[in-house]
């Protein structure tokens, strides 16, 4: 455990090097690409320790996945107060500000832990989403840090750095669980995540505020949001990052309780399929600037969602582990090419002076889409089936393909 955890922050120095020495990154990526895996891995640890605790301490074991759900309400509703934050003070004194969310979450839910409160641990997990709305916005700190031909590129080396973080989570908190004496155990793990976000807090003071023209305009000059929201580089934007993100958490969700309470699927292979597809999730992201500036977004969204509907198909073939376990891959590398996609192509649709409201439209759409995502999962699983869940899937995709046709008429249009 303690070795896996030496070997991933060894990688992660390793890229910090790349990004700094060999690409010549502005130090702002390198200071991002550390402190955002670090901020970030508080979702894994929520999903993984945070159930687990939450199924001894709740009223009801089925309330287990409540602190998950109310981690997304408090990213979502917390999208807002980032982008205003960040407009009136800068992205450096608002990420702050999401710092000291993060250590308040973290000591909270160790205090949960200690006297075994639930309803304690999801005020913690509200606090904790609200740092990661502000996480979730410094990938918009990354793109403003450089120029708009290194955008795609930036985005995929930070969006490189979730790998990192779905790994230092869940070994931290094991490695933390039994550092204090609690009824359930776990507190620990919650001191050891706050130990991260410490480290990750003290890092990131080497950030500094990007210099961006505001294009010359003034707050009489700025278009309403009404308006923008109606351009159709907007809504593509914006559809391809929410069903990219919504329809990844929808079966992801629920293949845990497919694979191991339904099919009888060892534990063993049910985490092996589940990290195969977070690694499936983070690794393209070494390349999927490149093919976005080589071969466009729009032939990389059509890609994409053509993945979505291979899960589809494999998923329904059948339920042994090869058939999860290659609808899971297919099904992380999908949500990566939409994902990041969307992101690159949202600045298009917005002036400097306009970019936090839009942001934050963007990022609460996106996590609302997700929360309801994942409770519906594990509703529509248990009321019906896996094959029923896949089909409840296909609208979307073909909701998807729609939105890449259009993407192709406005691309021709323009040229």
């Amino acid at each position: 455990m303690l070795t896996t955890l030496f070997v991933v922050i060894a990688a992660m120095l390793f890229a910090l090097f790349i990004l700094s020495k060999v690409l010549k990154f502005h130090r702002n990526i390198a200071v991002l690409f550390f402190c955002m895996p670090m901020l970030i891995c508080i979702s894994p640890t929520i999903t993984f320790v945070g159930g687990l605790l939450a199924s001894k301490i709740a009223p009801d074991p089925s309330l287990a996945t409540l602190p998950l759900t109310i981690l997304i309400i408090g990213i979502a509703t917390s999208t807002f107060l980032v982008a205003g934050l960040s407009r009136k003070y800068g992205r450096k004194m608002a990420t702050n500000l999401g710092f000291v969310l993060a250590l308040t979450g973290t000591l909270l839910a160790m205090y949960a832990a200690i006297i075994a409160h639930f309803y304690l641990l999801l005020v913690a997990a509200f606090l904790l989403g609200g740092s990661l709305a502000f996480a979730q916005q410094m990938r918009f700190a990354a793109i403003e840090s450089v120029n708009k031909e290194q955008a795609a590129k930036v985005l995929s080396a930070l969006m490189l750095s979730g790998i990192f973080a779905a790994m230092i989570g869940p070994e931290i908190a094991f490695l933390g669980k039994d550092w204090i004496d609690s009824p359930h155990g776990y507190a620990g793990s919650f001191l050891a995540l706050a130990l991260v976000v410490i480290l990750s807090w003290l890092v990131f003071q080497l950030f500094s505020n990007p210099q961006m023209s505001e294009d010359n305009v003034n707050e009489s000059q700025v278009r309403p949001l009404t308006v923008i929201i109606k351009q159709p580089i907007f809504i593509i934007a914006l559809f391809s990052a929410a069903i990219g993100y919504g329809l990844m958490s929808f079966i992801m969700t629920a293949t845990p309780l497919s694979m191991h309470e339904m099919n009888g699927h060892s534990l063993a292979d049910t985490k092996w399929v589940i990290q195969s597809h977070i690694a499936a999730m983070f690794l393209p992201s070494l390349f999927t600037g490149i093919l976005i500036k080589r071969f466009h977004s729009a032939n990389v969204l059509l890609v994409g969602t053509l993945m979505f509907a291979v899960v589809a198909v494999i998923a329904l073939t059948g339920q042994q582990v090869v058939h999860y376990w290659w609808a899971l891959v297919l099904l992380g590398i999908g949500w990566n090419f939409l994902f990041i996609t969307g992101t690159v192509l949202l600045p298009e649709s917005y002036h400097a002076g306009e970019r936090f409201k839009v942001q934050a439209v963007n990022d609460f759409a996106i996590f609302v889409v997700q929360g309801f995502a994942s409770l519906l999962a594990g509703w529509i699983l248990f009321k019906s089936s896996w094959n029923v869940l896949m089909y409840s899937s296909m609208p979307f995709i073909a909701i998807m393909l729609v939105v890449c046709i259009w993407h192709y008429r406005n691309r021709s249009q323009s040229h």
